[in-house]
């Protein structure tokens, strides 16, 4: 698990990228409530794609350092085969689209808590990803059992995990480089 922290330090930025991409997902979500279902499937699966070809890049880094990949492989595998599944089938259902948003957060939200736990070896009192990824559990399980909450309320219910998530991750990859820039200070002295 040390080796993933390290992994997540050395590519900080892909952190960053990540929060403010849903960010902006999560702004225009508001900005435009009036969105078409169809248009918050492409949304979703432009981001849920996105994140995972980033967690690809992640995993390709981790074992260029000879660590396992598998965790960022796992994830970025999910999130490329829900991009996929939203592309193929754009007209999915709201509904089936509300169980594919929770069981993708929901594993996300694992991964983030777990991940969190080990950046705690590295990071003094590292919490935003833990807290990132108990949101991310927490909206999950929230919209499978409430399935019958709305179009629109679904969209603010998203637009709302996406900002807060998309800042934690924000602040976290701010952290992980001021982390990784303190560590290369200390190898070359």
């Amino acid at each position: 698990m040390e080796r993933i922290a390290k992994a997540m330090t050395d590519q900080w930025w892909l952190v960053i990228l990540r929060g403010v991409l849903a960010v902006l997902f999560g702004v225009s979500a508001w900005i435009w409530p009036g969105l078409t279902i169809l248009t918050l499937v492409i949304l979703f699966g432009a981001y849920a794609l996105v994140g995972g070809v980033m967690n690809l890049g992640a995993a390709f880094a981790q074992r260029r350092m000879g660590s396992s990949p598998w965790p960022f492989v796992f994830q970025g595998v999910l999130g490329i085969a829900v991009g996929i599944v939203v592309a193929v089938w754009p007209d999915i259902s709201a509904l089936s689209l509300l169980y594919v948003i929770a069981a993708w957060a929901f594993v996300a939200g694992v991964f983030e808590v777990v991940t969190a736990v080990a950046l705690r070896k590295m990071i003094e009192n590292e919490w935003l990803l833990g807290l990132s990824g108990a949101v991310a559990l927490l909206f999950g399980v929230g919209i499978a059992v409430y399935p019958g909450i709305g179009t629109l309320l679904l969209l603010s219910a998203i637009a709302a995990y996406a900002i807060i998530a998309g800042i934690m991750q924000v602040v976290l990859g701010l952290r992980l480089r001021r982390l990784n820039a303190a560590r290369q200070q200390a190898a070359r002295t």
